[in-house]
């Protein structure tokens, strides 16, 4: 497999893991919680699940990045999160518009997929340009 098609195999991969998790942790929180906000709390744990296992998988495996130290990895973890903010808001959105069109855990959860999909092709792309970039390297002093 070619390099290109290889790392957007990995990323399919990765993807589907993150979202097994997500959408696993939802179904779980619905199976345990029948109150009210029980549909949103699901998606906020789901996310809070799902996140991390993504930031981890991609920095190593997709773009084969090295952070400089705990501190540097919980910066570029915070940065990878807002980068996240507009696509998880593509995510939530679909999932619930497909609650609410659709009325239906199952269909729910159709909807988290695609919204997730769709985020995950947004997100990469945020996090090639802005996240896991080189530092800069320093200016070199005047003569």
């Amino acid at each position: 497999m070619r390099g290109g098609a290889r790392l957007a195999a990995l990323y399919a991969v990765f993807a589907l893991i993150a979202t097994a998790v997500n959408i696993g942790c939802q179904a779980v929180v619905i199976w345990a919680y029948h109150g009210p906000y029980a549909v949103p709390l699901s998606i906020l744990v789901g996310t809070g699940a799902g996140l991390p296992v993504k930031y981890l998988l991609e920095k190593r495996h997709i773009f084969g990045f090295e952070s400089e130290g705990l501190a540097h990895d919980g910066k570029l973890f915070v940065l990878y999160s807002v980068m996240g903010v507009v696509t998880t808001a593509v995510f939530w959105g679909v999932e619930f518009a497909f609650s609410h069109l659709y009325g239906t855990d199952a269909m729910r959860y159709v909807g988290g997929a695609l919204g997730l999909t769709i985020g995950n092709l947004i997100k990469y792309q945020l996090d090639k340009r802005y996240v896991f970039v080189a530092p800069a390297a320093p200016l070199a002093e005047a003569a």
